[in-house]
């Protein structure tokens, strides 16, 4: 039997669940693709048209949050993503078991909303392309 680890098993969700959005692809893990020939790797994203081994335009992008890379996807990457004009962030930390839905203001992150324990349910608008209903307790447990 396959051994998942949290972070692949987290991903591999939201991709499914964007993956409800007619128009939308979802993928766990993608290479995606910056200014001045920089790649990011992305836990997941959401795309409008399926493409190849780099995405150029994704809709969205989640960071699933593991001990080892946790800096790296709480303040560089967002940065990067932010740059490149990306819609959504989604951030994901299984220890602390939240979700936090992020979105691009004139250049900066927004929270748009935060699932954890207290609220773990909601509907969330990924951009115009549609809502998808989030249930935390689904994504974090097996």
């Amino acid at each position: 039997m396959e051994v998942v680890e949290p972070v692949q098993r987290v991903a591999r969700r939201l991709a499914n669940l964007f993956d409800s959005v007619d128009g939308l692809d979802g993928s766990s893990s993608g290479n995606i693709r910056l200014a001045r020939n920089r790649v990011r790797i992305a836990d997941a994203y959401a795309t409008t048209r399926p493409e190849g081994l780099f995405v150029d335009d994704p809709v969205l992008v989640v960071e699933v949050l593991s001990p080892s890379t946790r800096a790296e996807d709480l303040l560089r990457k967002p940065h990067d993503y932010a740059a490149a004009g990306i819609g959504q962030l989604w951030i994901v930390d299984p220890a602390q078991r939240w979700l936090e839905v992020r979105t691009l203001v004139d250049g900066s992150w927004h929270t748009l909303a935060r699932f954890d324990e207290a609220r773990p349910f909601g509907e969330v608008a990924i951009g115009e392309h549609g809502v998808v209903t989030v249930d935390l307790l689904g994504l974090l447990d097996d």
